[in-house]
């Protein structure tokens, strides 16, 4: 039996990554589709675990060579999914899940229709904006940058599977956890290899 892709989305600072890495704990036998990427490493990320951190120029060979199931320039740096990443894990009857951008969530689901995408909302733009400055990862030109993308990110919302308001995290997580059971058989397995 073929794995399935689980994508969790939405704008920067809406809380996906921490919802994706409880999804991870929730459920051990999920893999987790490494991205790569241009941008620097942040304290505490593992190359391999976190991301594939490449240099600019790797990953655009990488592009030409069609080695990506989607990848686009934000904020000045490259992020993408590899197909050799995608493939091993199908292949193999493996779950796996996502962490991406609202566009490449949808780049996915052209790709693999059976995809199922969850869109995760922030409570409002104005607590949007303080998690993104409480994050002190990026200046305010930075920051604008991630803002200024959100419009058009929520405006995408209604393509995906299912939508979660991030208000309380242990409400979201209880939610999406809910709309993965629902959707998606997974068993309780390994603990995954990166945590």
């Amino acid at each position: 039996m073929k794995g399935k892709l689980i994508v969790v989305s939405g704008p920067s600072g809406s809380g996906k990554t921490t919802i994706a890495r409880k999804m991870m704990e929730l459920f051990p036998s999920l893999e987790f589709s490494v991205s790569a990427t241009t941008r620097p490493k942040r304290p505490g990320e593992v190359d391999g675990c976190d991301y594939y951190f490449l240099s600019k120029s790797a990953f655009l060979q990488r592009v030409e060579r069609g080695e990506f199931v989607e990848w686009e320039e934000l904020f000045g740096n490259y992020y993408g999914t590899l197909q050799t990443e995608v493939a091993k894990n199908l292949d193999k009857g493996k779950h796996l899940l996502f962490d991406v951008d609202v566009k490449g969530a949808l780049s996915i689901k052209r790709r693999y229709p059976e995809a199922f995408l969850v869109f995760v909302r922030p409570p409002s733009l104005d607590v949007l904006r303080q998690r993104l400055r409480d994050r002190h990862t990026e200046d305010e030109a930075a920051l604008q940058r991630r803002f200024n993308r959100v419009a058009m990110e929520l405006d995408m919302s209604g393509n995906f599977d299912c939508q979660v308001l991030n208000d309380n995290l242990k409400e979201a997580v209880a939610e999406v956890r809910e709309c993965v059971k629902n959707h998606i058989h997974i068993p309780g397995e390994e603990l995954n290899q990166c945590r």
